[in-house]
């Protein structure tokens, strides 16, 4: 119940509607019952002034640039924590024990590998096929050979399909990169952590051993971890949306994977590497930053600010520190892309005019840079992300299918068209 109400006033009807406070953030004024007692709906395009559910998962104020997963700061769980304890808080919303980290690693250790007729899904792509072309398929398809987790109602069934999922996207992404570049599949080892296991599916062969190198295992930790969950943003919106009627596990991620392909969304990473490629070399920096502080220039600094962090992008600072430790190991001379990127950070950290506008680095500039010196084509950056966000999607269908309150999504609208007319026969047209 709540204590406070708003008053909305329109013509002669004036209503007052409930307004709730949460833990943390802005209150919330209560419209569910606002078409039924005023025939009326609220105008949001992009919901950007709308909640649509409630939610303990993840917490984000764009103006102190502070994310926090179950109320923990995602920079110190990025410093001390590791990818599949985090997946444990968001799942659960505590910090497992030693005892529960073990039981997890070892239920997610233990699932990774895919139905072998699963493979069949992947020849019936094109070589050429995007990689989140096959995740999509894949993943939807999952739910044709798991039949035993499907029953959203069955909180057992829906704690096994959470778990295939986390544990099986990286083998189904690293398949779809090796299907891509016609080498073959490289199954996943129970001997290895997570990250170790992905880099090595990803570029292992079968000519020769592969050593994961530490460094790179931990800066891909890092890259899981940081884009683990981001509150409601479109595609866990989409997840929620999906699983709102009812739909399988499978098809509910299987279109949250779908909605990250989109440029605006999950693409970001891609885009800021395909603008240092258009920057080309070092010399040509100051150019382009000139461009970037002309407003009648249309060329932007792909991965400098964030549309949600106002201040700066908490993700950031941990993963420069990855991208230094990565570079440091690989080296830039041989890569002429890694050498602009080290230098634009540099001058346009140095530079009053992004500093002002507070356009710094963020998790995209520096996660772009650590898959661009490990070796993955820009096409791969977008699955990397749908790997690392599935916990978040799964933590969220968890908690809405488990909420009382849940109710199939039915947005409204602002209908502009045509109002009633008759048919009119082809002939007298």
């Amino acid at each position: 119940m709540s204590d406070k109400t708003a008053k909305l006033t329109f013509g002669d009807t004036e209503l007052e509607l409930p307004i709730y406070s949460p833990t943390a953030g802005p209150d919330v004024i209560d419209i569910r019952k606002l078409y039924a007692q005023g025939d009326v709906f609220t105008y949001d395009p992009g919901f950007t002034s709308t909640a649509a559910c409630d939610s303990t998962i993840t917490y984000i104020d764009g103006e102190k640039g502070e994310l926090l997963h179950r109320g923990y700061p995602i920079d110190q769980l990025a410093e001390k924590s590791h990818y599949l304890e985090v997946c444990y808080l968001l799942l659960y919303g505590e910090l497992p024990s030693a005892e529960q980290l073990e039981d997890f690693e070892y239920r997610v250790t233990n699932h990774t590998m895919l139905h072998e007729q699963m493979m069949n899904f992947f020849r019936g792509f094109r070589r050429d096929a995007h990689p989140m072309a096959v995740m999509t398929g894949v993943v939807g398809a999952m739910s044709a050979f798991y039949h035993d987790s499907t029953d959203i109602h069955d909180p057992w069934q829906r704690e096994v399909a959470s778990i295939r999922l986390i544990a099986k996207m990286p083998t189904i992404a690293a398949m779809a990169y090796k299907y891509t570049i016609g080498q073959p599949f490289v199954y996943p080892r129970n001997d290895l952590d997570y990250a170790s296991n992905f880099l090595r599916m990803c570029f292992a062969v079968p000519a020769e051993d592969y050593e994961v190198n530490p460094i790179l295992a931990r800066a891909m930790d890092r890259i899981f971890t940081l884009h683990a969950d981001h509150e409601q943003n479109a595609s866990t919106s989409t997840v929620r949306l999906a699983s709102s009627s009812g739909a399988n596990p499978f098809a509910c991620i299987a279109a949250g994977i779908a909605c990250l392909w989109g440029p605006a969304h999950g693409g970001a990473n891609q885009a800021c590497l395909e603008m240092l490629n258009e920057i080309g070399t070092v010399d040509r920096i100051p150019e382009y930053i000139a461009r970037a502080k002309d407003k009648n220039d249309p060329f932007r600094l792909m991965g400098f600010g964030h549309r949600v962090y106002k201040n700066f992008d908490p993700r950031a600072k941990v993963m420069k520190q990855s991208a230094d430790e990565v570079l440091d190991l690989l080296g830039v001379d041989n890569k002429p892309i890694l050498q602009v990127a080290k230098e634009l950070e540099k001058q346009a950290l140095s530079d009053p005019y992004f500093a002002d506008k507070k356009l710094f680095p963020n998790v995209d500039f520096y996660s772009g840079i650590i898959l661009e010196a490990m070796g993955f084509p820009t096409s791969m950056f977008t699955p990397i992300f749908a790997l690392s966000r599935t916990v978040g999607w799964v933590s969220q269908w968890k908690e809405m299918i488990a909420d009382p309150t849940m109710k199939i999504g039915r947005p409204r609208q602002l209908y502009k068209g045509e109002t009633l007319r008759n048919y009119v026969d082809i002939e007298k047209r």
